[in-house]
């Protein structure tokens, strides 16, 4: 398959769910991006001074010849001294392009209302994002530095996000998924994104596969395809074919959705083989699944308006 397939896959266009645009050379002093700034230092992802630049609005838009109809922007970094700020930046620099945007805010802080209703004030404010992945036997594959899930005041910050009408995106690893649905089934009306098909490191084994089972239970949850070069920056349709049907098989297509996880991703392959690869994939269990995962399921759980094609 070649780019120029593309079309005759998905007709109907894509939403990418899963993607960041950031700015460490002629922002960071006003937004911050500490790991973009600290060139080389190794994430659990490997080596990460390709992408330690700009990558701005104009680069993600041009990545594919079918671009993207909308798109779901992720926060960048878990450490930011106001996470408002990159908020307002996506926002203000998206142009004409439509974009929820999914921002950070940590749950355990005692100003975590007003950081959410500051959030709220930026148009496309859709949900947050706080990494909770963390492995107590392996550090540097951790991305948080404690067990977030299993903190009191983590789980009164969930609460207030789902009493906010606000999305959640929940990226762990399969070892946490069991604890995770137990949090996330007190909050049954809080969309609940999995990203990145449930952070697979170790391919489709017993764990990831019990844990993805568990999650789906939850109905409020769907799950992202993204992400896959942060594990394994040889995939191919053919390798990830086994945990895409899984997915499929336990959520269903309509809660199933496409994500690219560029510029994290160029690491790995260039955007319309992530695209192809992954079109490829769904095909393989069930190509009349393809409008769901590439433009309904997003439109419907991230609630993004943009005009027919």
């Amino acid at each position: 398959m070649t780019a120029s397939a593309l079309p005759d896959l998905l007709p109907f266009g894509f939403v990418d769910a899963h993607h960041h645009v950031w700015a460490p050379d002629s922002r960071g002093d006003e937004i911050g991006y500490g790991w973009l700034r600290d060139i080389g230092a190794p994430k659990p992802f490997g080596d990460p001074t390709a992408i330690q630049r700009d990558y701005l609005w104009d680069e993600f838009l041009s990545e594919t010849l079918l671009r993207p109809r909308a798109s779901v922007h992720v926060q960048t970094d878990g450490a930011l001294p106001d996470p408002v700020a990159e908020t307002r930046f996506v926002a203000e620099t998206a142009g004409a392009h439509r974009v929820a945007i999914v921002g950070l805010a940590d749950l355990c802080a005692p100003d975590l209302a007003r950081t959410l209703a500051r959030h709220a004030e930026t148009p496309g404010f859709a949900g947050v994002r706080q990494i909770v992945s963390h492995l107590p036997d392996a550090p540097g594959l951790s991305f948080a530095p404690r067990a977030l899930l299993s903190e009191g005041a983590w789980r009164a910050g969930l609460a207030t996000l789902a009493e906010a009408g606000l999305r959640f995106d929940l990226q762990c690893y399969p070892e946490q998924m069991f604890e995770a649905a137990e949090v996330f089934a007190a909050h049954p009306q809080m969309p609940v994104i999995l990203d990145h098909a449930g952070s697979p490191r170790n391919g489709a084994d017993a764990t990831w596969r019990a844990g993805v089972a568990e999650l789906a239970k939850l109905p409020q949850v769907s799950v992202k395809l993204s992400g896959w070069g942060m594990f394994d920056t040889a995939w191919t349709a053919e390798s990830i074919a086994p945990m895409t049907a899984h997915l499929l098989a336990e959520f269903g297509a309509e809660r199933v959705m496409f994500g690219s996880n560029y510029p994290v991703e160029k690491l790995a392959k260039p955007y319309d083989a992530v695209l192809q690869d992954t079109a490829r994939a769904v095909a393989l269990t069930a190509r009349g699944a393809l409008p769901h995962v590439f433009l309904d399921t997003a439109t419907r759980v991230y609630g993004l308006d943009y005009p027919s094609a």
